[in-house]
């Protein structure tokens, strides 16, 4: 007698998943995913494999990444956004920041896809900086930033805000590339931007779970890792429920109403120059600081479509919103920390706790931030 199976229509899985994910990866993508399913009344589908699915409807998708390929999502059966927690882009490199620049000049080498107009259209939404595909490029458009100051080499996948390296002369540049893998740089791409004094840094984004759609603004934090690296340490967010016009009703700051617009423009950009790209969860990181002569600047640093940082506060307030119809607007947070002393969350608010074999101790936890009589 065959071992019946359940159905997978009507399910959530947490999948692609890559091979490399550590614990607390695999843990913050199926926290993920079952919120989700509470949200669309569906059951979460844990161990889901493709192979082991065939011939099934296929379920709603929370991957820990971009999906990076068209012909690979409709494979799985994701068509459109609603069929995932995250994007798809024609182009791996169009999942990364390294389309917030563009090249050096005319001889610098692009990949297949590479849309050159998008420079043009992101030049008054993002930071001084380039993007290069070889190291010879990232010589150049080292170079030549070095003229204005100090700036970053960022690698074009990291996250949480790893590996970057800050140059501030010749021999720094030199070092810095010879730390970079030259087959990712080929693929993939390296961000060069210049460095920011005092910066504060912005989460913007918008979001749509089934019926629920909110926007939401907010700060991020820096906490020390393991190693004493200032890494991601968690956000802030102000939710509305509805889309950016929504949240721009409500009361926000100077500052924070800069980070959005620049955000909307900058995804509106992207959009017309990859129109095959869609995604039903948008983020981007806005930096707002001073250059190297003090002058103020501002500008998008990177952009997430995928499951990330700030999601379990953004799936926190969707909850909120589906449980009080009446209610317009929450705050939300993530929290990440390492080592030892952070104390653990409440059962509501926990997403992972334990020894991670890629970062060590960490204690990572998300929801709603009360008022001060207890009330949401």
């Amino acid at each position: 007698m065959s071992r019946l199976r359940p159905d997978s229509a009507g399910t959530v899985a947490a999948y692609p998943r890559r091979a490399a994910a550590s614990e607390h990866d695999v843990a913050s993508q199926e926290a993920l995913a079952l919120r989700v399913a509470a949200l669309l009344g569906r059951r979460f589908a844990p161990d889901f494999r493709p192979t082991r699915n065939r011939g099934e409807p296929p379920p709603y998708y929370v991957p820990d990444r971009s999906i990076t390929s068209l012909a690979r999502a409709a494979k799985l059966g994701i068509t459109r956004a609603a069929d995932l927690f995250g994007g798809v882009t024609p182009h791996a490199f169009v999942a990364t920041k390294s389309i917030t620049h563009g090249v050096v000049d005319d001889q610098a080498r692009v990949p297949q896809g590479w849309a050159r107009s998008l420079a043009s259209a992101l030049e008054e939404v993002v930071l001084r900086g380039f993007t290069a595909f070889t190291l010879e490029d990232a010589y150049r458009a080292g170079e030549r930033l070095l003229q204005e100051g100090a700036f970053r080499v960022k690698p074009a996948d990291a996250t949480a805000g790893r590996g970057q390296i800050v140059v501030r002369n010749a021999q720094e540049l030199r070092a810095a590339l010879s730390e970079q893998d030259a087959a990712s740089v080929r693929r993939l791409g390296l961000v060069l931007e210049e460095d920011l004094a005092q910066i504060e840094t912005y989460s913007v984004g918008w979001v749509r779970v089934g019926k629920l759609e909110a926007s939401y603004v907010g700060t991020q934090c820096l906490t020390p890792d393991n190693n004493g690296v200032s890494v991601y340490g968690g956000s802030n967010l102000t939710v509305a429920r509805g889309g950016f016009d929504e949240l721009r009703a409500l009361n926000l700051t100077e500052e924070e109403r800069q980070a959005v617009d620049l955000s909307c423009r900058y995804d509106t950009a992207v959009s017309t120059a990859y129109p095959d790209f869609f995604a039903s969860r948008r983020n981007y990181d806005v930096g707002v600081g001073r250059n190297a002569r003090g002058e103020p600047r501002a500008g998008v640093l990177e952009q997430s479509w995928r499951a990330g940082g700030a999601s379990i506060a953004e799936l926190s307030a969707l909850q909120a919103f589906m449980l009080s119809p009446s209610l317009k607007s929450v705050s939300a947070f993530t929290r990440e920390r390492y080592g030892t002393d952070e104390p653990p969350p409440t059962s509501e608010q926990y997403v992972y706790r334990g020894e991670d074999s890629a970062v060590g101790m960490i204690t990572k936890s998300g929801g709603i931030l009360e008022d001060d009589d207890g009330r949401l």
